[in-house]
């Protein structure tokens, strides 16, 4: 992730969702170019959406789809990066689950959204197999 403080071309909002993680991005996060790499950023989102998609599931899932990962803004060591989700659909294995990330200065308050994609993720048995979502047949 570039060091550019430009505007994105989107006005930021309030992050929308539930609040499913917060984090501190180090050094030992950094591409070698010494930007924040964007694998742990998606990392991060990754276990975020995974943890509330196995709160609904009741037990294990996987992460089978990852879609519209755009990143808007760098995040920064030494940044505060919130994960926000919600459940967009379920079906009778499957959850989707739309994330954003959110950075704030270790130093101010000002937040701002740096990404946000689409997760998908099936529910699955002890033996790693699609397995039907609480109340589903």
């Amino acid at each position: 992730m570039s060091q550019d403080h430009g505007e994105s071309p989107e006005p930021d909002v309030h992050p929308v969702g539930e609040p499913l993680g917060r984090t501190i991005a180090m050094p030992a996060d950094t591409n070698p170019a010494g930007d924040i790499f964007g694998g742990w950023l998606m990392g991060q989102m990754d276990l975020a959406a995974g943890n509330a998609a196995a709160r609904l599931a009741k037990g294990r899932c996987a992460t089978i789809a990852v879609e519209g990962m755009t990143f808007l803004r760098p995040v920064f060591v030494g940044d505060e990066v919130s994960l926000y989700g919600h459940i967009i659909a379920t079906g009778r294995t499957s959850i989707k689950i739309s994330v954003e990330a959110w950075r704030r200065d270790r130093f101010g308050e000002e937040t701002q959204k740096v990404t946000q994609a689409m997760f998908t993720f099936v529910a699955i048995g002890d033996d790693r197999k699609p397995r039907p979502l609480p109340g589903r047949s």
